[in-house]
């Protein structure tokens, strides 16, 4: 069982590239990142692969992304030179409910919604934690308001974990500068008005002032915008 709090003592005065250097070090092997190539995730892989920290890099393959997000994934590996290991929908899953639903079942009903957030996302996702110790992730304290009471580390039940938040205390300008300072690639689809990127059926551009993931399943109630990936329990086909 991992100690939060011996944990959260011995990386207490750490920056963050030796915070992930601890980690990694202690939970060599079971520790994992997860991006989704949006500004956050970008600045934190930059951490990594830059500073060749022994950690797992993995994104999940939805077959649903942005053409943008595709050329940053790319983009990425060249520029690295290191693997970023890609987890899919389980085929047999996907086929079922595309055949019985169709390709754009998510926009008829929350629930269908979700069904499809649980085989694309978060089904691959629990086969991709299975066995680590730390999950790394990009989640910032400011992005919403349910975020704002959590903490950069934390007991994930539903997963049995921990997640480390390494930049959960920047603001957006910090990411945005640190891209810039280091001349990281980035998705254009931020300068066009999306702050948070998912699947392309899923995503559109918010208005100035509108809240940060208003743009995500933006023909749902307003009140809930997370998909389950960071539920902290995740009941089977209903995230």
């Amino acid at each position: 069982m991992v100690n939060l709090s011996e944990i959260q003592a011995e990386l207490s005065g750490l920056n963050v590239v030796d915070k992930l250097k601890y980690l990694a070090e202690k939970y060599a092997d079971n520790i994992i990142f997860s991006t989704s190539f949006g500004w956050e995730d970008q600045a934190i892989t930059h951490l990594i692969f830059s500073n060749n920290i022994p950690i797992k890099v993995f994104t999940l393959e939805t077959g649903r992304l942005f053409p943008e997000t595709y050329y940053v994934w790319n983009r990425t590996l060249e520029v690295y030179n290191q693997p970023i290991y890609a987890y899919y929908p389980q085929n047999e899953l996907l086929q079922d409910m595309v055949n019985t639903k169709g390709p754009n079942s998510f926009y008829e009903s929350v629930e269908n919604r979700k069904e499809c957030c649980y085989i694309r996302k978060i089904e691959p996702l629990k086969r991709a934690l299975k066995g680590n110790k730390i999950w790394v992730t990009g989640i910032r304290a400011e992005q919403s308001a349910n975020r704002e009471d959590m903490h950069d580390l934390e007991w994930d039940e539903g997963n049995q974990l921990v997640k480390f938040h390494p930049i959960f205390n920047w603001t957006l300008d910090d990411v945005k500068n640190y891209i810039k300072d280091n001349n990281i690639v980035y998705n254009t689809l931020h300068d066009k008005g999306f702050p948070s990127i998912g699947c392309a059926p899923c995503t559109r551009a918010v208005a100035p002032g509108e809240d940060f993931r208003a743009g995500r399943w933006w023909w749902e109630d307003q009140s809930k915008k997370e998909c389950g990936l960071h539920a902290t329990e995740v009941e089977e086909g209903k995230v």
